[in-house]
């Protein structure tokens, strides 16, 4: 009986269509020399056959195949194409079951709930997995947000597509952008030209989620207008932010007297949201990290929200969540062996 099961399970397959018959959208779904389909039988370990619009999944997974492809097609109906990133996405959203699941229309595409979407002149922005969603909801609904996680989980991304709607709104005034100062274990010496061009280089990642959303020459003029504003962590003492969108990235790397003086600054109808992975501090030896250490007193506070991300949240290419995984895993072990 248990061998009839087994090879039960292994001969399930899946037949659809995927309507409106349309070659353009088919094609994108595909990729070029489908490879789109490739990864989706590669991470599922099915097998796919395709004849115009009807579609045959053949594997134990197929209708979670079958899922993700329709999810796929009705992306393209908005974004026009679809690429391997894409693919990932989607495949880790099937991966990630959320406890808000999203809704289809009866004779529409699929869409997510209200509070996992960021709206953005570039298109809308939906939250991969419960940990996002409950990211983006905290947000929301506090003055101040700690995104707590492991690189690659959308912590940053997210922020930055909260502050852009929150402008675009008329819900602040302007963005402001900060980072501590801090080489990755590299000494980079002096750096050319004026105060943003030295602090350019530490927040690449925040410029490169505007560009993507605002598009770059509508950055450059709100840059110019001091509507998006750079600001390195040492030069924010003193200051009083109002209706602002402060963004800290990479708040491992502040100690706790920064961290004090950074959460001071805001001020009258902002928000602030701060971010970091308290694995990867660049702090001297011995320098305790200021976000550790907020993690342990601040979550009663009222107004203030923590969430937190681990491996499984990670949307960037999967070789890096095996990556923070195996870490994850070493550390684990030299802490028992330290134990014992």
């Amino acid at each position: 009986m248990k061998g009839r099961a087994e090879a039960a399970a292994v001969s399930s397959s899946a037949d659809f269509e995927l309507l409106p018959e349309d070659n353009a959208r088919l094609a994108a779904l595909c990729g070029p020399l489908d490879q789109n389909l490739k990864l989706v039988e590669q991470r599922l370990g099915v097998e796919l056959r395709r004849r115009g619009n009807h579609f045959r999944v053949m594997g134990t997974r197929a209708a979670g195949a079958e899922r993700v492809l329709r999810d796929l097609f009705d992306l393209t109906e908005s974004t026009g194409a679809i690429d391997l990133p894409d693919v990932h996405l989607a495949l880790r959203e099937h991966e990630t079951p959320s406890d808000e699941p999203t809704q289809r229309a009866a004779d529409g595409p699929r869409v997510a709930s209200a509070e996992g979407v960021v709206r953005v002149p570039r298109g809308l922005i939906r939250a991969r997995g419960p940990h996002q969603k409950q990211y983006l909801a905290n947000v929301h609904t506090h003055d101040l947000t700690f995104g707590v996680g492991p690189a690659g989980t959308g912590k940053t991304y997210l922020a930055v597509a909260c502050a852009v709607e929150a402008l675009q709104t008329e819900r602040v005034r302007r963005i402001v952008l900060v980072r501590p100062a801090v080489e990755a274990g590299e000494r980079l010496g002096f750096l050319p030209g004026d105060l943003t061009q030295k602090v350019d280089p530490y927040l690449r990642p925040m410029y490169d989620a505007l560009y993507e959303m605002l598009g770059f020459d509508r950055v450059a003029r709100l840059i110019e207008r001091n509507v998006i504003e750079v600001a390195p962590l040492a030069f924010m003492r003193g200051r009083s932010l109002n209706e602002s969108f402060i963004i800290l990235d990479e708040a491992q790397n502040t100690t706790p007297e920064q961290m004090k003086m950074f959460l001071t600054r805001i001020g009258f109808g902002s928000h602030a949201v701060v971010t970091g992975d308290v694995t990867q501090t660049d702090l001297p030896s011995g320098k305790l990290s200021g976000l550790r250490h907020v993690i342990d007193f601040l979550r009663p506070v009222e107004g203030v929200a923590f969430s937190f991300f681990d491996a499984g949240d990670i949307v960037r290419h999967p070789l890096v969540q095996r990556i923070v995984q195996a870490y994850e895993a070493h550390f684990a072990s030299q802490d028992g062996d330290t134990r014992r």
